[in-house]
Order: structure tokens, then C-alpha cells, then sequence
């Protein structure tokens, strides 16, 4: 599939271009910096209707000049492009990108016929992670019922952007999924960052004990590539196992013992469930820190 990827440049980004090129697909990284991955780069502001519009039905490295057969089409828009938390600028600046950008960026793609857009939501989106002291889920495991209050400009900015797909969808009938990502792990930081989450495993409880490895991430993305006909959808994306060492009875015990907990739980299982995923689209992570520290 030739694909309009957005945010490449990024941490998350970079794991998921690699990735799809590694299925197959041609993979153009719209960014407002280079990559430097081997695939064609269009720096953009995708805060500016026109540059997007105009980005998304242009040629974009001479090769495509060739056939003579004009602007070549894109079969998905992947839409990673973001602020990627709250925090780094002001929190007003934060939700304007988030929001604008990925109006921009679906409305190009509806407008211009694209059958599929992937977008990153977020696991803030439940409320839990920058939440101003303690906030625990309604229940546990999170599945994509979970109630979406969130309490940053960032998760406001997430359930906006939910919302915009979903209207979209409704009038133009394309395939319209949204990620809810849980934290991202790169195969380096297990090993830098994953003995502190032993020795502390409070040091999880804003990521709901979960974690989704780079790789696997691209892999969903691939997964919701190939799954048509769903229309809209919202899919938790995280790793089956837990980020910590304890077992999923002792962060019950320790962390959520007034909490809901429906359903039996295995003695590592993710407390960020992904079954809705593995089940529509198929997708089954492979990567667990496990590989690395045990």
C-alpha cells in the first residue's frame, strides 16, 4: 500500500515506518523534521490546511514523475504527527496542534477519496495518566468502555480528535481507526529503565502497569491496514504482559483493591486490554521486556 504517514520523524513514528516497509508498503514521512529513514519526506506544517491538502496530492521524489500517469493516489493515511505529551509547551499550545493537525490531516484525506486513516489516540485518554494526584480506573482490566474524562490538554485533545474521526466516518464511510497507545518502549530502554519498574512498580501506576513495545506498535498498525470494512474504531495497543514484576493479584492488592476487577485475570496479564484489537484486526504483539531482563 502507498501510505501518508505523519509524525515518522517521531519516537513511535520512526519503529512503524520501519515496520510497514519491512511488509511491503511504500511509506511517505510527513514531518516537520527529516527522519532520516530511507523512505520519501515532506516537511509540513500540518497546523496549515493547504500544506496538508497540498501535500497529500503531490508527487514526492522524482521516480513517480516517470510513469506519466500523474499524481500517484495513497491508499491509507497513518496520522502520528503530535505533541506528544503535556508538559513540554503550554497546554493550550498543546491541544490547538493536536486538534488542528488532525482535522487537517482527516479532512485532506476524506476530501481527496483516501479509503483508510489511522490516527494515535492516546492511553490518557482514560483520564489516569496526568491526572493531578491519584485517579484510579473505574475497573479494571481498561478495556475501550472504559469512561474518556481526561483532565490534561493533552488527553482533551486525544478524545477531541476521537470525536473528529468519528464524524468523518460517519459521512464519508471510510475505514477510520484510532489508537489508543499505551507508553512506548523501544528494545533499548528495557534494559535502561525496566530494573527501576521492578525494584518500584508505583512508578507504572499512571501507564496502568503497561507498556506497548515499538515494534509491536508497528505491527498494529500493519494489522489495521489490512482490516477493512470496520468503519470506525478505537482499539487499545499495548503488550500482553504487565510492565512490572509482580503479578497482576499483588498490583490489585497494593494499587487497586477498591477497584472493580471483572473477569479472571492471568498472573501477568495487561491491566490495558488489548483483546478488542486481537480480535478485529488481528493483532498479536510478540515483544515482552521479559526477553530481556529474565
Amino acid at each position: 500500500m502507498r501510505v501518508f504517514f505523519t509524525g515518522g520523524s517521531g519516537k513511535a513514528g520512526r519503529w512503524a515506518i520501519q515496520h510497514l516497509q519491512a511488509q511491503g508498503h511504500h511509506v511517505v514521512n510527513v514531518d516537520r523534521s527529516p527522519s532520516g529513514l530511507e523512505c520519501p519526506e515532506l516537511l509540513v506544517d500540518l497546523c496549515d490546511s493547504g500544506q496538508v491538502i497540498g501535500a497529500m496530492s503531490q508527487f514526492t521524489e522524482a521516480a513517480e514523475l516517470d510513469a506519466g500517469t500523474g499524481v500517484p493516489k495513497y491508499d491509507a493515511v497513518v496520522h502520528f504527527a503530535a505533541i506528544p505529551r503535556v508538559m513540554i509547551g503550554t497546554d493550550g499550545e498543546c491541544f490547538r496542534q493536536n486538534t488542528l493537525s488532525t482535522y487537517n490531516v482527516i479532512e485532506a484525506a476524506v476530501k481527496l477519496g483516501v479509503p483508510k486513516v489511522i490516527f494515535a489516540s492516546s492511553e490518557t485518554t482514560y483520564g489516569i495518566c496526568f491526572a493531578d494526584g491519584e485517579l484510579k480506573p473505574d475497573f479494571v482490566p481498561v478495556d475501550e468502555t472504559h469512561p474518556t474524562v481526561p483532565h490534561d490538554s493533552y488527553a482533551m485533545s486525544k478524545v477531541c480528535n476521537e470525536a473528529t474521526a468519528r464524524s468523518f466516518q460517519a459521512r464519508s464511510g471510510a475505514d477510520i481507526y484510532g489508537l489508543r497507545i499505551n507508553n512506548v518502549i523501544e528494545p533499548h530502554e528495557y534494559a535502561e529503565v525496566f530494573p527501576a519498574f521492578m525494584e518500584n512498580p508505583a512508578l507504572r501506576r499512571r501507564n496502568i502497569f503497561a507498556y506497548i513495545d515499538a515494534r509491536d506498535l508497528g505491527h498494529m498498525v500493519d494489522c489495521c491496514l489490512k482490516a477493512d470494512g470496520l468503519g470506525f474504531e478505537v482499539f487499545n495497543v499495548s503488550n500482553d504482559d504487565m510492565s512490572v514484576g509482580i503479578t497482576t493479584d499483588q498490583v490489585i492488592e497494593q494499587f487497586y483493591k477498591n477497584v472493580e476487577v471483572r473477569g479472571k485475570m492471568g498472573r501477568k496479564e495487561t491491566f490495558f486490554c488489548n483483546k478488542k484489537a486481537k480480535k478485529l484486526v488481528g493483532f498479536q504483539p510478540k515483544h515482552s521486556w521479559r526477553d530481556v531482563l529474565q
